[in-house]
C-alpha cells in the first residue's frame, strides 16, 4: 500500500487544471447562453420571452448530476459516443446558462424604468437603448453577484467525476483508492477548492460593497 506523499500531491494539483479549465469553459458557454437568455427575456416578444423562461426554469430545476447523465448517455443516441468532454461542457454550460440568464435579466430590469422611457423619447431604438443607456448601468448591478456564480460552478465542476471525466474530485478518488488514506487525501482535495473559490468570494464580497448594489435573486420568476 502506497502512502500519501508528493508524487500523489502533484497529480491531484495537475487534475486541478482540469477543474479550473472546465470552469472557464462552463463560464464562457453558460455567459454567451446566459446573455441571450437575459435579453430574450426582456425583449418585449411574449415568444422570446416565454421560451427564455421555459429554458430557465427547466434548467435551473433540474439536477446538474441529471443534466450530466442526460447529456453523456444521450449523446451515444445521435451517433457520437460517450463523450465525457462533451458531456460535462454542455452541460455545465447549460446549467450556467440558466442562472445568469436570469442573474443578468434582474440586472436589466433593475435599471429604473424612468430610463428606458427617457430613452424611448429621444427617439433611440431598442437596441441603441440596450447599447447606450440599459447595459451599461445593468453591467453595474450584475458584477457582484456575476463573479460570485464562479464560485457555484467551480464546485459543481467535481460532479464530472461521476462519468468519468478526471478533474480534481476523480483524481482524489483515484488516490484514496491506492493509498487508503481518505482523511489526508480528501483534506487535501478541500484545501484546493477553498484556495479556488475563496478569493472569489472575497471579489464579490469588495465588489458588491464598491458598487453598493443588492444582489439580483438568481431564481426564476
Amino acid at each position: 500500500m502506497r502512502s500519501f506523499g508528493t508524487p500523489e500531491f502533484l497529480f491531484m494539483l495537475q487534475a486541478a487544471r482540469w477543474t479550473v479549465i472546465l470552469s472557464l469553459i462552463a463560464y464562457l458557454g453558460g455567459g454567451a447562453l446566459g446573455a441571450v437568455l437575459a435579453f430574450m427575456r426582456v425583449s418585449g416578444n411574449r415568444f422570446a420571452s416565454g421560451f427564455a423562461r421555459v429554458w430557465i426554469l427547466l434548467f435551473q430545476c433540474t439536477p446538474l448530476l441529471m443534466l450530466l447523465f442526460l447529456v453523456f448517455f444521450g449523446l451515444a443516441l445521435t451517433g457520437y459516443g460517450q463523450n465525457a468532454y462533451v458531456a460535462v461542457t454542455v452541460a455545465l454550460s447549460c446549467y450556467a446558462g440558466a442562472y445568469f440568464g436570469e442573474i443578468w435579466r434582474g440586472a436589466l430590469e433593475a435599471v429604473p424604468q424612468g430610463q428606458w422611457q427617457a430613452s424611448a423619447a429621444l427617439g433611440f431604438s431598442r437596441y441603441e437603448q440596450f447599447r447606450h443607456v440599459i447595459v451599461p448601468q445593468s453591467v453595474r448591478i450584475a458584477i457582484p453577484p456575476t463573479v460570485g456564480f464562479m464560485v457555484q460552478v467551480i464546485k459543481n465542476t467535481s460532479l464530472a467525476s461521476i462519468i468519468g471525466f478526471q478533474e480534481l474530485t476523480q483524481a482524489a478518488q483515484f488516490v484514496n483508492n491506492l493509498t487508503f488514506q481518505p482523511i489526508s487525501v480528501y483534506l487535501v482535495a478541500a484545501a484546493v477548492y477553498f484556495i479556488l473559490c475563496f478569493p472569489l468570494t472575497l471579489l464579490s464580497r469588495r465588489l458588491e460593497k464598491k458598487l453598493h448594489v443588492d444582489r439580483p435573486s438568481p431564481v426564476a420568476a
